[in-house]
């Protein structure tokens, strides 16, 4: 494939990376922001909210959108912007076992939302100042790793958790035929895939590929999934693991999107991971592009 080409530099993390109007919007965490960017560079701040802290995004079948709050004062929330740029209340998620993490609004407006009851950083300091011996023991073993958990908020505002023990649950994705939801268990190195009932309910939990390091992921026209490998790199791959196409990158991947006129632009959100002071260190954080082979479907 072609070399990624960077479209935005000059940021800190960008992660949540949505293709919306003809352009790509994503959270700019480190900065409280939601920025937007078109194919030609051109970037605005649609959202700066530091008592919000917007973490994740997706939008309602009407419009709205839907913003995952970091903020603990807002974490047992859902917000919802409405068209005269307000934020307010869309759901209540206090009985959830934690914060929440990443979204999807599916075909059907149904919204799914991930979290764990667990500090990642705090985490990550802690096996850090361990010895290389304790360093060697997968992270979902270790006592204090807390799995995670899949909530359903239906168009009626119910909520109501419908999977847990996710290995450190991050990017969602719903296939076109709002028949499968498929989550990045990061901590398990795999895509684990759910059927979802009329309902919205979740079952069938399996493995839908393994030997990954999943972050934020899409769905393409052929069934594919773009996600991260663990490494510099994004890889597209088949249900069952085969990776069919692999991208080099300078940096960590943490989310991809595809998007653009024929949403077969592959918009890659990447930056030098700095455990010391990530969200306000160096900005080495970037958009990269490349053409995709299949475009993208389904949700987001």
């Amino acid at each position: 494939m072609p070399a990624p080409r960077t479209l935005m530099t000059g940021l800190l993390v960008g992660e949540s990376p949505r293709w919306h109007e003809d352009r790509l919007w994503f959270c700019h965490w480190g900065a409280d922001e939601i920025v937007a960017v078109d194919l030609d560079g051109r970037s605005e701040v649609v959202v700066h909210a530091p008592e919000v802290g917007p973490h994740s995004i997706d939008w309602l079948p009407d419009g709205r959108l839907l913003i995952v709050p970091k903020h603990p004062e807002r974490a047992g929330r859902l917000l919802r912007r409405e068209p005269d740029g307000s934020l307010v209340p869309h759901a209540d998620l206090s009985g959830l076992p934690s914060g929440c993490n990443e979204i999807v609004v599916d075909g059907r407006g149904n919204i799914y939302v991930n979290g764990a009851d667990f500090d990642f950083l705090a985490f990550l300091e802690r096996v850090q100042s361990e010895g290389e011996e304790a360093q060697r023991v997968p992270w979902r073993e270790r006592p204090d790793f807390v799995p995670g958990f899949i909530a359903l908020i239906t168009p009626d505002g119910s909520v109501r958790q419908v999977a847990d023990g996710i290995e450190f649950p991050n990017g969602m994705a719903v296939t076109p035929d709002n028949s499968t939801l498929i989550i990045s268990e990061s901590f398990a190195g795999r895509l684990t895939a759910f059927d979802i009932a009329a309902e919205g309910g979740l079952s069938n939990r399996r493995i839908w590929a393994d030997g990954l390091g999943p972050d934020g992921i899409c769905v393409d026209a052929e069934g594919a999934v773009w996600t991260s490998s663990g490494g510099r790199e994004c890889v597209r791959v088949r249900e069952g693991g085969e990776v069919s196409q692999r991208i080099e990158l300078d940096r960590g991947p943490f989310a991809c999107m595809l998007g653009g006129p024929d949403g077969r632009t592959l918009f890659v959100l990447a930056a030098r991971w700095n455990p010391a002071d990530p969200f306000s260190g160096p900005r080495t954080g970037q958009v990269q592009i490349v053409p995709a082979p299949s475009p993208g479907v389904g949700w987001p």
